[in-house]
């Protein structure tokens, strides 16, 4: 996927203000609108020029266009880092999936999934009109190891707004964000009242934060299942073994089966991430060889290759 230079396609500066930005789009759509343009590319040309509009014009889309696209040039190739948009506060005003599709694959890839839907509609309030405030969106990071305990986590989530200049400012707030125990990827935890302002002394919308988990060195989340390679030695592999699974929640024992190959795949039910009902472990196994490293280890090997009747490759 190449990356596209929205700044470039309107003609102006990264630091144009949103003056700048309406009035290049205006210019480029009295040039370009198939309606009435005469040049050949008119309808391709307009498309492009829509798409950087709808991203530059939005506080929340430039600042993390900015963001996610520093140090990239048009027609490079790209793809945006996992979890990217972590720490954004966005309003509920995002494209679906389908909306975004109206728009290039790079605009897709990035705000696709943007913002939700908006928050509660109006309603007469002592004869006048009252709006419950819009639910804004964030998608956060946790560890792992906060699903099996819960916790409290401090969070600081940047929010897009423009400043009176008309140039695009991020401002941060920090939030204490209860964790429940058994929280999972993808699970969404809403912080009442934390949304925008309401109109008309309506209610504030809520904040809702959904949840991604930081990389772990050795394990990996699916639902509540939790991934996990396990190395054992040759001869817990050849003649069994009972072997010990260090778990955020404590250690797990586990039966390696006699015979266990790499690749094998156990599963410890009821071990993953805590819940109703729990997830599973879910292990694969990796007979890992201990090096040939000093006189006695060579002899063992030694030994092996002249005593056992093994071909690994199957052949004779």
């Amino acid at each position: 996927m190449e990356f596209k230079d929205y700044y470039q396609t309107l003609g102006v500066a990264r630091d144009a203000t949103a003056d700048d930005i309406k009035k290049a789009f205006r210019k480029l759509a009295r040039k370009y609108h198939p309606d009435i343009s005469r040049e050949a590319d008119a309808e391709a040309r307009m498309k492009e020029v829509n798409e950087a509009y709808a991203v530059l014009s939005d506080p929340e889309k430039r600042a993390a266009y900015d963001q996610v696209g520093q140090g990239y040039r048009p027609g490079q190739e790209f793809r945006p880092p996992p979890d990217w948009d972590a720490g954004f506060e966005f309003s509920g005003h995002g494209y679906s999936p389908h909306e975004a599709a109206d728009f290039s694959d790079f605009f897709a890839e990035l705000f696709g999934r943007m913002g939700g839907a908006r928050g509660g509609g109006f309603h007469a309030r002592g004869g006048a009109y009252a709006a419950r405030g819009e639910d804004h969106h964030a998608r956060v990071q946790l560890d792992i190891e906060d699903a099996f305990t819960g916790a409290t986590r401090q969070i600081t989530l940047r929010a897009p707004e423009t400043d009176a200049r008309g140039h695009v400012t991020l401002r941060a707030r920090t939030l204490n964000v209860k964790v429940p125990k058994g929280v999972r990827e993808g699970q969404v935890i809403r912080l009442a009242g934390q949304g925008a302002s309401g109109a008309g002394g309506a209610p504030a919308g809520d904040l809702l934060l959904e949840v991604h988990f930081r990389p772990h060195p050795r394990l990996r989340a699916e639902g509540r299942d939790l991934r996990l390679t396990l190395p054992v030695a040759p001869w817990e592999a050849a003649l069994g073994a009972v072997v010990a699974v260090d778990l955020p929640g404590g250690a797990v024992k586990v039966r390696i089966p006699e015979g266990a190959q790499s690749g094998r795949q156990l599963r410890v039910r009821g071990k993953g991430i805590p819940g109703e009902p729990p997830g599973d472990l879910l292990l694969s196994i990796e007979v890992v060889l201990p090096p040939a490293d000093t006189p006695r280890a060579r002899a063992l090997y030694e030994t092996m290759a002249r005593e056992l009747a093994f071909d690994p490759r199957g052949r004779g």
